[in-house]
């Protein structure tokens, strides 16, 4: 009896030691900081009453008082070169903005104007940004963050625009320029932009990239960059290789609980999003 108790006693001591370990392990591991710390990027500054893709003002403030600090921002050149928040210059995204009877018909899918951009209400009361007033924002709100999708791919085009977002911070307050995070959509696209600013994050998506998952890997390995991509591409397999090459991994555009599960648990570190917050994610139970 006396043999079993020592037995016992000795297990017992053992697995409370592991778990002792453990839990030191835990501790070891600081918790992630900045914009590493959240896992939500309000995709186009967020959804709003139903909407998507109005990158407008209210948007972003009241997905900022749902919890969310990452904000999308979709960035256009105007034909007289001012940044701009608007996803694309066609009739569809004139008409899922409202914009039907503010525009006249001719203007609905053309670049337009820096000044009739921004005199153009958003589904009749949203408000338009530019980048002047997105920092203006940041500057309102210190915690929260911009990544940009600026969509060009032309070099002079890229370095066009990330003059003019780094010029508007810097006339603000460059530490704005510490909470920019620019997408990249191929791996030459880095040096052009690092030749304008070295931001110190950045994100190499992929839907338009034509780079294999072995080019990604390598390019996370050289780079340090983290990565996003479309949900389809996101496979187990290329998650961890991707973690294990030290990326932090997002994926696009999910708005559906059950798959945000799904791609937690297979590892992906963050979602786009156009209705779920912060706070939302933390009540997921089912997040590992």
């Amino acid at each position: 009896m006396d043999k079993r108790k020592t037995i016992a006693t000795a297990v017992m001591i053992g697995a409370l030691a592991l778990l002792l370990v453990i839990a030191l392990g835990e501790e070891d591991k600081e918790p992630a900081t900045g914009f590493a710390s959240h896992r939500i990027v309000a995709h186009a500054m967020g959804g709003i009453n139903g909407y998507t893709y109005t990158n407008s003002l209210e948007a972003f403030v009241a997905n900022y008082e749902q919890g969310s600090r990452v904000f999308e921002a979709d960035l256009l050149l105007t034909t007289d070169d001012r940044l701009v928040a608007r996803h694309e210059w066609t009739i569809n995204m004139s008409k899922l903005l409202g914009q039907q009877t503010v525009l006249p018909a001719a203007k609905q899918g053309t670049v337009l104007e820096y000044a009739q951009f921004m005199d153009s209400p958003i589904l009749d009361i949203y408000s338009p940004l530019d980048i002047e007033k997105i920092l203006d924002l940041m500057q309102a709100y210190p915690d929260a963050y911009l990544v940009t999708d600026t969509k060009e791919t032309e070099a002079g085009l890229v370095t066009e625009q990330f003059k003019l977002i780094t010029e508007a911070a810097e006339r603000r307050d460059p530490a704005l320029l510490e909470r920019v995070v620019p997408q990249i959509y191929s791996r030459d696209m880095l040096d052009v932009v690092n030749k304008v600013h070295v931001f110190p994050e950045i994100l190499y998506t992929l839907y338009q990239s034509q780079d294999s998952d072995e080019q990604v890997i390598d390019f996370v390995q050289e780079s340090g960059v983290d990565i996003t991509m479309p949900a389809a591409r996101a496979t187990k397999s290329f998650v961890q290789k991707l973690k294990k090459a030290g990326a932090r991994v997002y994926v696009h555009t999910i708005n559906d609980e059950d798959e945000i599960v799904k791609l937690s648990r297979m590892g992906v570190d963050g979602f786009y999003t156009d209705f779920v917050s912060e706070v939302d994610l933390s009540s997921f139970r089912r997040l590992r």
